[in-house]
């Protein structure tokens, strides 16, 4: 009975000690970056943030894009096409980057955006149609039902290089925008993020 009981309260004290070693703390953006780049080098957040803050510089510098800006006279309506992922990662977080650029988009007080909800049908209407890809050729069909002046297509691409347990993923961001009503192309934008992980013999 007594060996019974030691080995009750051995596990018990186990137990209680594995509890005892948990340990949580809230981190702000940039540490919780940090801690994540120790266990994965997948995108994450700030990845997105940057990524869509280097394109809205490249829009106030671009020669072309602040020319047709001028030229227009006042504010685009704005469509956003969906930023596609063409990595091989399927779970690439390109929701968030579609978020993040219409949040900052709209942070500019440059451009009207089109209402949520009828961007989301017209896409899915048009993905629908074109086996869930939004083709350039529907430009007008889209600037027709929305009143849209200027539509964002997009891309994410990452090639992978792996030697001898060292792997970098170059991505690149790449935007296009284009006037409805001439079809013509005013400008791209494109940034580039490289990552960099190492794997030890036990693993990372």
């Amino acid at each position: 009975m007594n060996k019974f009981l030691t080995a009750l309260l051995l596990s018990a004290t186990l137990a209680l000690q594995g509890c005892a070693s948990f340990k949580a703390e809230r981190l702000s953006t940039a540490e919780g970056d940090e801690k994540a780049m120790e266990i994965t080098d997948e995108w994450l957040l700030t990845d997105t943030q940057n990524t869509v803050g280097e394109i809205m510089k490249k829009m106030d510098t671009n020669r072309g894009f602040r020319a047709y800006l001028n030229e227009l006279g006042h504010r685009p309506k704005l469509f956003i096409a969906e930023v596609q992922n063409e990595t091989s990662e399927a779970y690439f977080p390109i929701d968030d980057m579609n978020d993040e650029l219409l949040t900052q988009m709209s942070e500019t007080g440059e451009f009207r955006l089109i209402d949520a909800a009828a961007r989301d049908r017209i896409l899915k209407e048009i993905q629908y149609q074109n086996e869930g890809m939004v083709n350039p050729s529907d430009i007008r069909k889209i600037g027709k039902q929305t009143g849209a002046e200027l539509l964002i297509f997009g891309a994410v691409r990452m090639n992978p290089k792996t030697f001898k347990g060292k792997t970098i993923k170059e991505y690149t961001v790449n935007l296009r925008f284009t006037d409805i009503t001439s079809g013509e192309e005013v400008a791209r934008m494109r940034t580039t993020v490289s990552k960099y992980s190492k794997r030890s013999g036990l693993g990372w």
